[in-house]
């Protein structure tokens, strides 16, 4: 039984999942579709990379949405880049934008200009018009190395605003037990995080046996949708597809909001975990 169900008032024997939709501003084939599913599909939260190019245009056309911010501290890309808000040499590569790898940012990066880094790009979503309504990290393992967890925590204890962590089978791996920690400080996360529109949730079929197969309590379903296109493609020459296949999941009659239906789960955002903390 989830308590945390319980604590939004959906019972404690539900199902329940927020739909989160990841990177909004990495590119205005990203911000038309994240902004789609927050419309008129299945999404109920997004998470803005604020130092990406499209960034500033995803402000622009802001109309009050469920957006968090996703802190970043990689430009993983090859050919895409982005850099720190804040001046932090620290948060550099050779070419000037941030490191492609956690294992560069963990080796290199000063932990004073992480925070400021992170407190910038929160505070510049703010500026800009939205109402923050979480955090998440971008590559999200940047998050688990117990330093950068403790500057992650800190500003979401110190903002009230609920994260996103992974589930706690994820602790031994990880090696230390980030998820008591976060209760210890009433800060509030989903109990598990589930990744979509990868090869294997390409039919409604396949969706529907991983949906079906989710725990109670409440989980995170996390997608990173973008519309297809020529740019798309060259930008991300990996996953462009990954992220076409998310966009055409979580759109108006796509399947998401089918199978979750005809299952039963509930779908919850972001501010409603925000308000239980406040």
């Amino acid at each position: 039984m989830s308590e945390l169900l319980g604590r939004l008032g959906l019972g404690r024997a539900e199902r329940g999942v927020v739909v989160c939709l990841d990177e909004l501003g990495f590119s205005l084939a990203a911000n038309e579709a994240v902004y789609g599913s927050l419309r008129h599909g299945s999404g109920t939260s997004a998470s803005l990379l604020v130092p990406a190019p499209w960034a500033r245009a995803a402000a622009a056309v802001y109309r009050g949405e469920d957006v968090g911010v996703q802190l970043t501290l990689n430009a993983e890309l090859d050919l895409y880049r982005w850099g720190p808000v804040t001046q932090a040499p620290s948060l550099l590569d050779g070419d000037g934008g941030f490191p492609r790898t956690l294992d560069d940012v963990w080796d290199h990066a000063d932990l004073d200009e992480v925070r400021r880094e992170w407190r910038a790009q929160i505070e510049r979503a703010i500026l800009w018009g939205f109402d923050v309504s979480h955090l998440t990290s971008h590559l999200p393992a940047v998050a688990l190395k117990p330093e950068f967890f403790d500057v992650y925590l800190d500003l979401a204890d110190e903002l009230r605003l609920p994260v996103r962590l992974p589930g706690s089978e994820a602790e031994a791996a990880v090696g230390f037990p980030f998820r008591a920690l976060a209760e210890e400080r009433g800060v509030v996360a989903p109990e598990r995080v589930l990744h979509l529109g990868a090869p294997g949730t390409r039919d409604e079929h396949q969706l529907t046996e991983l949906l079906a197969a989710l725990p109670e309590g409440l989980s995170e379903i996390r997608l990173r949708p973008a519309l297809d296109g020529a740019e798309l493609r060259a930008a991300a020459p990996d996953d462009w597809a990954e992220r076409v296949n998310a966009a055409r999941l979580s759109a108006r009659g796509g399947i998401l909001s089918q199978v979750l239906a005809r299952l039963g789960v509930a779908r919850v955002g972001y501010r409603e975990l925000r308000a239980l903390m406040r």
